[in-house]
């Protein structure tokens, strides 16, 4: 699903140059859950970018589901995301003044969904997390783990085969965090692959495979022992 041949990352700060990635190469197989960890200033969320669509490498080779992305434009680029991957992040990035229901729908807004087809999508994917009573509350009468849940609502909705997931128990109370985790593991059984970029090793804990960065480079590639095995699910 997801291959990066030698892609390096350079950011340039006025006259600095910051190797963000330094010839990374990676596969991770549909359906995988895994999770990309690392210190500050390691490359994780550069990586996150490049694989999410949001940034393109400054040189070597990413595919995704057989297409080289590497060249595309921004056009191109939006149309594959919006497509494939899901974000999450832990800040929520939800609009203040909007229903869950609406927030949920954006999305297809941007997709061309009729509005029909995209109310009950959206109705469809605030239900599968748990929301379908809070469709209409906005993000100040919804709790953290309950906003949490709009935004993964609101990745789900196009249907994509990835999601990325920064720091998405961040903002979150133990059992708040734990419950999102259960979704994504959910999720991922369902055949969706996750893909969680964290320092939180309570998360890691969750994924069959850790990936750990540092200095722009893959330090360890290795497995765990599978998704939390987890009496409440």
């Amino acid at each position: 699903m997801i291959e990066l041949e030698n892609v390096s990352k350079v950011y340039q700060m006025g006259d600095i140059e910051v190797h963000a990635l330094r010839g990374v190469s990676l596969r991770i197989d549909r359906g995988e859950c895994l999770t990309i960890m690392g210190p500050s200033g390691s490359g994780k969320s550069t990586l996150m970018n490049v694989m999410g669509c949001l940034d393109l490498p400054t040189e070597g080779r990413y595919h995704l589901n057989g297409q080289d992305v590497s060249q595309l434009n921004d056009t191109q680029l939006a149309r594959i995301r919006n497509k494939e991957i899901g974000f999450v992040f832990q800040m929520f990035n939800l609009l203040a003044r909007t229903t869950a229901l609406r927030q949920v729908e954006m999305p297809l807004m941007y997709a061309g969904v009729g509005s029909r087809k995209r109310r009950k999508r959206a109705r469809e994917a605030l239900e599968s997390v748990g929301l379908g009573d809070r469709v209409g509350h906005k993000p100040d009468e919804l709790s953290g783990g309950e906003q949490q849940r709009v935004a993964i609502a609101r990745a789900l909705v196009t249907g994509p085969s990835i999601i990325m997931a920064d720091e998405p128990t961040g903002n979150l109370d133990t059992k708040s965090g734990q419950e999102i985790l259960r979704i994504f593991k959910r999720l991922n059984e369902q055949g969706i692959t996750v893909i969680f970029v964290t320092h939180d090793a309570e998360t890691a804990a969750y994924s069959k495979r850790a990936i750990h960065l540092r200095d722009g480079l893959i330090e360890r590639d290795e497995p765990q022992n599978g998704c939390r095995k987890d009496p409440a699910l």
